[in-house]
This record gives C-alpha cells, sequence and structure tokens, in this order.
C-alpha cells in the first residue's frame, strides 16, 4: 500500500509538471460512451517500474511537448505509453521518447487514453496479479475499443490545429507501446481523411489478429519493433503486422531483436535494444520527416550540423580543448598585489553564466573557463592552463553533470570524483584556496533521455561534500537551493531542466560570492 502522505506529495508532483506543459481535453465533455464512468485519473511514482504512472483514466488528454522553432520540421508525433490497459507508464514509454523526437524537430503530443479502472491504490500491482488470470484478455476486451477510438481522436485533434501548432497536415504520426501499441496500430486500420495517420509504430504492440481489419489501399508506413523474449509472446503480433504490410506492398520495417524483454522502453540495458529510438530516427528520415518544411530552419539545420562536424573534428584533435582558452589566458596578466582573482572552472553551466548574466562579471576579478559538454577528465587535463596559470586565489569547481550524462562514454562515479579530488588537490599544492560545487539538481537528460541522473547526482554530492568537510574545504551548495520536488531542475529556474536560466543564475550568485568570500578567510 502506498502511504498517503506519498500520494500527497506526488499529486502537488503532478500538478507542477502538468503546469509545465499544455493540456488539452481530448473530448467536449464526457467521451463518448463512458459517459457514465466516475473514476478520476491518478498519478503517482512506481518503484517497481521507475515511472511515473497515471491510471484510471477517464477523460483522455493530450499534452503538448512543442519543438523549439529553431530546429522545428512541422513533423508531429502522438506518444501512446503502455500498461495493459490499467495504467500508463508515463516516463520510458511517454516523456523520455517526447524529449528525443523533440530533439530532432518534432513536436509531440503524449496521449492518455481511457483505461479500465483500479480497484486498488497499486494498480501496478493490481495489474500483474490480473494478467496472472486466464480471463484478463476478457476483462480486457471492454476497454480496448474506448482506447482506440481516443487514438483516432487523438489523430483528428491534431490534424484540425496542424495550423496553431506549426505542423504539417501530412506529417501526423503515432507512436504507441504494448498497449499503446494497440492503439498505435489501430489507426492504421478503419480510418478516414480525418483521422488517418501518416506513419504508425507500433513497438512491441499486442495486436492479435482479431484487432485488425482489412490492409487499405493507402495504407500509412509502418515501423515495428518487438524483441524476441518477450515475455508476453508479442513478437509474434509484430512479424504478422509486418507480413501483412509487406503482402500488400506497402512500406514497413522490422526490427526484432534477441534480447530485451517487454517493455524496454527507452531504458538503458546495454544491449541493442537501447538504440532502437535510433533506427526509428533513422527510419523517419528516410521518410523524408526529419527534413524541415521550412527553408530558414532547413538552412539553420545546416549549420549547426557543420558546427557539429566541426567540433567533433576539434574534439579528435583537441579533446580536454585546451586552445579554447588560449589566447584568452595569454593575455591575463599576473595579478597586481593584494588582487582576489577567482577562476570559475566547469562546464557549459559555468560557460553559459557570463552570456546569461555578464553584469555578475563585470568589474571584478572574476574569470569564467567553463566549456560545455566537457567532463571531469576533460577538465583535469586542461586544469593547469586554465586555472593553476592565471595564478588565481580561488577557484570554483563545478562538475560532475556530464559525465553522469555519459557524454564521453560510461563513467563510474567513483572516477568522476576522483577527477573533482585531483583538481582540488592540484589547486592547493599551488597554493589557490578551493570551493567544490554541489552537482546542480538534473532528474532527465533532454539529450540523452531515460537515464534516471537523480540518484547519481544525489550520491556524487554526498561523496564531494564528505570530501570539502574533512578537508577544511568550502563546500557550496547549489542542488538544496535549487531542486524542486523531483529532485530535479524546476521550470521556473531552467528551459530544459539542466540548464539555469538567469533566474537560476540569481540563485547561485550570491551563494556563489559567499563561498568565495568563506574560502579567502580559510588558511591555504
Amino acid at each position: 500500500m502506498i502511504r498517503k502522505i506519498t500520494i500527497m506529495f506526488l499529486m502537488l508532483f503532478t500538478i507542477g509538471v502538468k503546469a509545465q506543459q499544455k493540456v488539452i481535453q481530448l473530448y467536449n465533455g464526457a467521451a463518448p460512451g463512458s459517459e457514465n464512468w466516475k473514476y478520476d485519473e491518478k498519478e503517482y511514482i512506481s518503484k517497481e517500474w521507475h515511472a511515473n504512472i497515471a491510471y484510471d483514466v477517464s477523460h483522455p488528454t493530450l499534452t503538448v511537448f512543442p519543438s523549439d522553432p529553431a530546429i522545428a520540421t512541422g513533423t508531429a508525433v502522438i506518444v501512446c505509453p503502455g500498461g495493459g490497459f490499467y495504467v500508463l507508464g508515463m516516463t520510458g514509454e511517454g516523456t523520455d521518447v517526447a524529449h528525443w523526437l523533440n530533439q530532432k524537430g518534432i513536436t509531440v503530443f503524449i496521449l492518455k487514453y481511457r483505461l479500465a479502472q483500479s480497484l486498488t491504490d497499486n494498480p501496478i500491482q493490481e495489474l500483474d496479479a490480473n494478467m496472472k488470470k486466464s480471463d484478463f484478455q476478457e476483462k480486457i476486451k471492454p476497454i480496448i475499443p474506448f482506447s482506440v477510438a481516443d487514438g483516432h481522436e487523438a489523430i483528428k485533434y491534431v490534424r484540425s490545429h496542424a495550423a496553431e501548432y506549426g505542423i504539417s497536415p501530412t506529417r501526423i504520426g503515432i507512436i504507441g507501446f504494448s498497449a499503446g501499441g494497440t492503439v498505435a496500430a489501430s489507426s492504421a486500420f478503419n480510418y478516414n481523411a480525418d483521422d488517418r495517420p501518416d506513419f504508425v509504430a507500433p513497438i512491441y504492440a499486442y495486436m492479435p489478429p482479431a484487432l485488425q481489419g482489412t490492409i487499405a489501399a493507402d495504407e500509412p508506413p509502418i515501423f515495428l519493433a518487438a524483441a524476441t523474449d518477450d515475455q508476453l509472446g508479442l513478437a509474434v503480433h509484430s512479424v504478422d503486422l509486418y507480413s501483412k504490410w509487406i503482402a500488400s506492398k506497402h512500406q514497413a520495417e522490422l526490427h526484432i531483436y534477441q534480447k530485451g524483454g517487454h517493455g524496454f522502453g527507452m531504458q538503458k540495458q546495454n544491449i541493442p535494444t537501447d538504440t532502437w529510438i535510433d533506427r526509428f530516427g533513422d527510419w523517419l528520415g528516410l521518410q523524408g520527416l526529419l527534413k524541415p518544411i521550412d527553408p530558414k530552419v532547413t538552412a539553420h539545420l545546416e549549420q549547426m550540423e557543420k558546427n557539429r562536424k566541426y567540433n567533433a573534428d576539434l574534439l579528435s584533435k583537441d579533446w580536454p580543448f585546451i586552445k579554447r582558452y588560449e589566447k584568452a589566458d595569454s593575455l591575463v596578466p599576473p595579478p597586481a598585489p593584494g588582487v582576489k582573482r577567482v577562476v570559475f572552472m566547469g562546464n557549459s553551466i559555468t560557460d553559459g553564466w557570463i552570456n546569461a548574466d555578464p553584469s555578475f562579471f563585470l568589474g571584478k576579478q572574476y574569470f569564467d573557463r567553463g566549456i560545455s559538454g566537457q567532463t571531469t577528465g576533460q577538465m583535469l587535463v586542461r586544469f593547469r592552463e586554465d586555472v593553476i596559470n592565471l595564478k588565481p586565489e580561488v577557484v570554483v569547481i563545478l562538475a560532475g553533470i556530464n559525465d553522469i550524462a555519459e557524454n564521453n562514454g560510461p563513467s563510474k562515479l567513483e572516477d568522476v570524483f576522483g577527477n573533482i579530488v585531483s583538481m582540488a588537490e592540484l589547486a592547493r599544492v599551488n597554493h589557490i584556496k578551493v570551493v567544490l560545487s554541489s552537482v546542480l539538481p538534473a532528474y532527465d537528460f533532454p539529450w540523452r533521455p531515460g537515464m534516471n541522473p537523480v540518484p547519481k547526482v544525489a550520491r556524487l554530492n554526498g561523496m564531494i561534500k564528505d570530501y570539502a568537510d574533512k578537508n577544511n574545504i568550502v563546500y557550496l551548495d547549489y542542488y538544496n537551493a535549487m531542486a524542486d520536488e523531483r529532485k530535479g531542475l524546476p521550470a521556473n529556474l531552467s528551459k530544459d531542466g539542466v540548464h539555469p536560466n538567469l533566474d537560476g543564475y540569481k540563485i547561485m550568485e550570491p551563494l556563489a560570492e559567499k563561498a568565495i568570500d568563506e574560502a579567502l578567510k580559510r588558511k591555504k
């Protein structure tokens, strides 16, 4: 049983998340056919699934995740999480997928379709128990038509409001997982011009022949993925759909993985299913769905690709980016007597600070030496050039989040911590006082969703604080001043949940100055 206090906390969290996204009621008034359903939607965080869970959905909704206009393609995808028609796994089959697609310039609508009523306050446990019973399929059979109808209605809504969201009415697709795959695949049958999807992607979908319809002459292209070791034996459903699409001479792509189980979604298992969504991205590209309609966006993306290639080439030649500040460092004179110079060493959070609030650095002996995307290993290599050689009185080190995001590949927290300690020890040997900053809170990474950084951030911060306390080093706690109920960075302090906006930096600045003052008072 979930404790009432936990439910109250999660309800408050849900309200906060919804406030950040536009939520659309799919129907005006009660949904047709379920007018007498009296239960209301609930959400909580499931320890079993490591995900946000929605259940008791009787009023279907669409939650909008718009793409950045600078990279918008004009393509839209409706995302249908799965959960046996009892629950919806809103993280690995919902928001993580939305964030990934947003990075491709795709506008996303997450569909909460109608579900069977849960009779307990632990719907995951209830679902598991029901699925072990021989009559489970008969129990959910009456619910499926309502869920499928919601999928059709979602496509109809998005198409009729395409201009409002800056998308093309001929680029509207739907992807679904497990039961959500039923909703997605069913949209490719019995459609009309208003609710026909332009492409469909059922992932480990439940789609037996009894739920299928006649293959139409204008069937949309289909992308399918499943695992051979699916515990529910659903891989054959994907093979069946693929075979029928090919037999009727329609476009189809199928990926059957040896391992992955059922419900792999966006979770990281260090097996090939981790990259299924990259294959989906490749397929979208083949369909021409990643090429922007707006020529200005196309030009912008081409420039971004040139920049990416340039940075990749530079990275291969100068892995720690020592040359980034080489000229700037050469122009810094030795500190005048009595001048208390401070260097801020870090990644993109430090790199973006001086642009977000240049007044913080103006007229002070503060030197920003952040480089976007850097891990602690890269910072350690350039520490002499960008910190020690500037002869500061204090160095403020903020590092670790990109290691947790595995920007340069997998890394152990002990190694990340070791790199931070090495920078601190190098500074102290060179008579530089040290401020060790906590890693900022992050609930997810938009460029690499599904990494579950929350526990790693907490553990790394604990290691940094413990080391600082034992070695008379100032610990600068940004984390507790900025974390929200999810232990992430709230929307009012960040656009993407990782990098602070101006309001975020305004919280950080007095904390940094207080930590610098404290460090200056301590003996080296």
